[in-house]
């Protein structure tokens, strides 16, 4: 390696460094906010290292409402929301990607423009259906509006399309049908794309805060993001404890993307170059 390109290299790594300290800084300091005395939130200059680390901050941001139960919810939702996008998707992402029938792909191209639409046009259409069914505040509403996605339909029919159709083919001549194509060829040889997938509609899931607020009503049926809305009062916010509930509900995710971090990046690797 020249000097020219390891003078080039350095400065790269020394940009990356310093861009991933700034995008480290808020998480720092939320996680310095929750171990402070509430007089000292806004002490300026700004206290990085508090005088005392005051621990009691998570006990009572746990105790000040039904936080357990909160978890719960979150996890029921997210975990099943993810099951039923994966499965819905990937059916989907199979007819496209792998049956021949007559509109193919004008239907596929309808259900993309889908993708167009803002949440916030569908909120009130979606609120109606709920009520209609008689699913407000319970899991159903939760869970079953999400599990369609069109833009999960997209990518798993983007990786399913770079799979050789000589096994669909093969499988076809030993009498194989079109669901055990799905189910014993196609999935098992997505498996980082599936995994990635997972990991952003799980993250989404769990972090969702509009549709949760607007189908749930009683105290049971909120999930962690609403719940953290409850430190904020009509005459303050009680910033320490709403960090400390905050570096709580943020555990999940970190440990997700810890033990699934190489395959998320394989699949995303993999899903942005399937269909070429």
């Amino acid at each position: 390696m020249t000097r020219r390109k390891r003078f080039s290299h350095t400065l790269l790594h020394i940009a990356l460094i310093v861009g991933s300290l700034l995008m480290l800084l808020p998480f720092i300091w939320m996680i310095s906010t929750s171990l402070k005395e509430a007089r000292e939130v806004f002490t300026f200059p700004p206290q990085w290292i508090p005088e005392t680390l005051n621990w009691s901050n998570y006990t009572d941001a746990l105790t000040a409402m039904p936080f357990g139960r909160f978890y719960i919810n979150s996890f029921v939702v997210a975990v099943s929301t993810t099951l039923l996008t994966i499965l819905t998707s990937s059916l989907a992402a199979f007819a496209f990607a792998r049956l021949q029938f007559k509109g193919r792909d004008t239907l596929f191209l309808i259900y993309l423009t889908t993708l167009m639409i803002p949440f916030t046009v569908l909120l009130i259409p979606n609120f109606i259906l709920v009520r209609y069914l008689g699913w407000y505040d319970s899991y159903a509403a939760l869970i079953l509006p999400p599990a369609f996605s069109a833009f999960a339909t997209f990518l798993l029919r983007q990786n399913f399309r770079g799979i050789p159709m000589e096994l669909d083919n093969a499988a076809r001549i030993d009498g194989a049908s079109s669901f055990r194509i799905w189910w014993q060829i196609i999935m098992p040889n997505s498996g980082a794309a599936i995994a990635a997938l997972s990991i952003f509609i799980f993250l989404g899931n769990w972090n969702e805060f509009l549709w949760p607020l607007v189908v749930t009503n009683s105290e049971d049926m909120r999930t962690i993001p609403v719940g953290l809305n409850s430190f904020q009062g009509q005459y303050g916010v009680r910033w320490e404890l709403l960090m400390a509930a905050a570096v709580v509900a943020m555990l999940p995710v970190l440990v997700v993307y810890m033990f699934a971090q190489k395959w998320f990046i394989k699949g995303i690797t993999i899903t942005g170059m399937g269909g070429r």
